[in-house]
């Protein structure tokens, strides 16, 4: 029997600091062990032929949190995407970002356009990194950028919309994955999950290994998606 696999999938990465806390150690420990298993996940689901890959890493929210906690997430995604670009390349992989580049600090802002502008070319996966995101802000953000064009409303439809989006250009997503055992979507790609199957697991991010992704993808195997027909 043939397998079934999602072109697209988004994982919401949670459960980093929990991860910490049973250990003692800082929350950016936790952020940094999670680094790790985003490494794992995005080198096995590229070997699996998985076109495109979505990856909630920062959300327009998370700016709430602690400072220096904040300022450690910004640090730890700079240093990763300039050690992972040489692997990247290597691995045929395109770099896309979604989300505000306008509030990143100058030295992650290059890092990631840098990043993006070496690998647009590959024409393996696509992975997208959610960074400064969120779904309601992008939403809002089309409608604005549409009002500026002149085009009727009446024209307007699904597919002129999503042109406007940050992931246009992109498939919509088949399957959600978040860990930790929350079960929201927590503004994350909201127009563009409208289809997709959810998977919630209770492993917290660090420990989410390719055991744990083969469960997930078994898990999408075995739905029935029928986009509202029969």
């Amino acid at each position: 029997m043939t397998e079934t696999l999602p072109q697209h999938i988004a994982i919401i990465m949670d459960g980093n600091g929990r991860w910490a806390a049973k250990r003692g150690l800082p929350r950016l420990e936790g952020h940094r062990a999670g680094l790790e298993s985003t490494r794992s996940a995005v080198r096995y689901l590229s070997e699996r032929g998985i076109p495109y890959l979505s990856l909630f890493s920062f959300s327009t929210e998370n700016w709430n949190r602690p400072r220096a906690e904040v300022s450690g997430l910004l640090r730890l995604l700079r240093q990763s995407i300039k050690k992972e670009l040489k692997e990247l390349v290597e691995a045929d992989i395109r770099l896309k970002h979604l989300g505000r580049p306008d509030r990143l600090p100058p030295a992650l802002k290059k890092e990631i356009g840098e990043a993006v502008a070496r690998t647009q070319n590959n024409s393996g996966m696509t992975l997208s990194l959610a960074f400064d995101y969120g779904s309601r802000a992008e939403i809002a953000e089309a409608a604005r950028r549409i009002a500026t064009t002149g085009i009727a409303p009446q024209d307007i439809d699904e597919t002129i919309f999503s042109e406007f989006l940050y992931t246009a250009g992109l498939p919509d997503v088949d399957l959600v994955i978040r860990t930790s055992g929350e079960q929201r979507l927590s503004n994350f790609l909201l127009w563009q999950s409208a289809y997709a199957e959810l998977y919630f697991s209770e492993v917290l991010w660090p420990d989410f290994n390719t055991t744990e992704l083969e469960k997930a993808l078994e898990a999408y195997g075995q739905r029935k998606r029928r986009f509202g027909g029969l």
